[in-house]
């Protein structure tokens, strides 16, 4: 695909499906992310190629690019790393609000890029390493955790619990091949509109 000048690139988190950022690319730049599989724009303001990440170690890994219907917007899909694509340190350059469940999709992430990308004394990394009969220990515990919060009627050390034994589980889950998409599309499934008392009955069925 040939670019003439510069077009506007609308960068989107592939497991969020949050737009990140938008940035402009030329041949040149568009070149280097087919050649190096990260996102790299042209800077009007620096007047050159910008990796981006290239300072602040935030580098974008491409899943896909597709151009629109008139093939002068390019749309890349990408799993952001580190803190996030804006400069002022947020995750997107729109806000931070990201949605309802993108927070298990992002925590998600950084699961996998740590285990792509160790970081030194991280608590996942510790997890990963360990291995699956540590974790399954963990998952175990902050269950019988969180049901102590509940008898003891203490809301915010269950909400503590909570997500402890929700951040142990998506470990879990990655470590067996298992994905948040998966378990939502599973409760989408399950979560029927049920029109009579029959449909209640539904095996499955919530």
């Amino acid at each position: 695909m040939q670019i003439e000048g510069l077009i506007p690139a609308i960068v989107q988190d592939v497991h969020t499906g949050s737009v990140l950022m938008l940035a402009y690319v030329n041949q040149e730049s568009y070149d280097y992310m087919l050649a190096k599989g990260e996102t790299c724009f042209w800077s009007r303001s620096r007047g050159r190629l910008w990796h981006k990440g290239e300072t602040s170690g935030n580098v974008q890994r491409i899943y896909d690019m597709a151009f629109d219907c008139d093939r002068d917007t390019l749309l890349i899909q990408v799993e952001q790393t580190g803190a996030g694509a804006c400069h002022t340190g947020s995750y997107r350059c729109f806000g931070d609000e990201r949605g309802e469940f993108d927070i298990v999709e992002s925590i998600f992430a950084q699961i996998k890029d740590r285990k792509a990308n160790p970081v030194p004394k991280s608590y996942t990394n510790y997890l990963l390493d360990e291995g699956l009969d540590k974790v399954c220990k963990k998952v175990g515990e902050e269950a019988t955790e969180a049901i102590i919060a509940a008898k003891n009627n203490d809301g915010p050390a269950l909400v503590g619990e909570i997500s402890d034994l929700t951040f142990h589980t998506l470990v879990l889950m990655f470590m067996q091949g298992v994905s948040p998409a998966e378990i939502k599309a599973e409760l989408q499934k399950r979560h029927q509109v049920q029109g009579n008392l029959k449909d209640q009955n539904t095996k499955g069925a919530f």
